[in-house]
């Protein structure tokens, strides 16, 4: 299959405060083998610019899932997608004047994404651009994510135990979707402001482990008890959603699973995981939601008539 040949969906035209980078390149070829692999290489710019076509949205999972198959096809660095700009942060540059501009108060529009270059991450930030949410992302090389995403994604370096980065990166943020266990949550002092925390929690599956998966999962266990904790107790709004073990499986070939235990044996494509993080974002409990997922025969027609009915529900017990 030839990469080259599909044109990711067009975003909106440029507000008049910004002009947004045009996509410029894709993946060149397939990698061999799964998910989680070495790198692919970049293909050159296209001849000529993609013609805009109409939006497409989520509920439309052939197209979404086309797109996050680009990231399979990359490898597991991050990907070249809509393009980045040509110039490089300077002295003087935009990191200069994001400090100068630290205290301006700014509006809580934007979404917050941990770990954005873990690949279920890099899923996430793809599935929040087609949503054309407003979106920061923590990272570890900010080159390479604005090589990947552009001017689509705010990306941030930094420590997790400096409380003046933590303070920065939540900044204008109304949400957090945290699809790794990196520390982020248990890290942050203040969490005022944000209006949703959506936690993506493998706890299941590593109290489910026995034997020597059980002592290589120990530290993993421990970091998502804590993290599950500090959701719980923080005051906010939240989403834990305990997935199965994540497999480097296409998404949306299969349904679902909810039924109560099924996370500590099953198995969830990566794809639908990070769909429904997203999914999960709009649909805020009045205090806190948590359920299992793993992929089994349940259809999910309408995620924001599931989760309804779910909250619904939740407020009943």
């Amino acid at each position: 299959m030839s990469l080259g040949l599909f044109s990711p969906p067009p975003l909106p035209p440029a507000s008049s405060a910004h002009t947004q980078t045009q996509p410029r390149s894709l993946c060149s070829s397939p990698r061999g083998g799964g998910g989680g692999g070495g790198g692919g290489g970049l293909i050159s710019s296209h001849a000529n610019p993609p013609t805009r076509r109409k939006p497409a949205s989520l509920t439309s999972s052939s197209t979404t899932l086309k797109v996050i198959h680009i990231t399979h096809a990359c490898g597991p660095k991050l990907r070249r997608w809509y393009g980045a700009p040509d110039l490089l942060p300077k002295d003087g540059g935009p990191e200069s004047q994001e400090d100068e501009s630290s205290e301006i108060e700014e509006v809580r529009d934007a979404v917050l994404v941990t770990d954005g270059e873990s690949e279920i991450g890099q899923m996430v930030i793809l599935l929040l651009i087609l949503k054309r949410a407003r979106i920061k992302a923590i990272v570890k090389d900010k080159l390479a994510a604005i090589n990947a995403f552009g001017t689509y994604v705010e990306s941030m370096v930094g420590d997790m135990n400096d409380k003046s980065f933590l303070m920065k990166a939540l900044r204008g943020v109304r949400a957090v979707i945290c699809a790794a266990h990196d520390g982020f949550i248990s890290q942050v002092a203040d969490l005022a402001g944000v209006q949703h925390i959506v936690l993506l929690s493998q706890l299941a599956v590593y109290r489910g482990s026995s034997g020597l998966q059980a002592i290589m999962n120990s530290k993993q266990r421990k970091l998502a008890e804590r993290d599950e904790e500090v959701v719980i107790a923080s005051g906010i709004p939240y989403t834990i959603i305990r997935t199965g073990s994540l497999q480097n499986t296409p998404g949306g070939q299969q349904g679902f699973s909810f039924q109560e235990g099924v996370a500590a044996k099953g198995r969830i494509s990566k794809e639908d995981a990070a769909l429904i993080c997203v999914e999960a974002l709009e649909a805020v409990p009045p205090k806190g939601l948590f359920f299992e997922v793993v992929n089994g025969e349940e259809k999910v027609s309408d995620w924001k008539i599931w989760f309804e009915e779910l909250i619904k529900r939740s407020e009943e017990i």
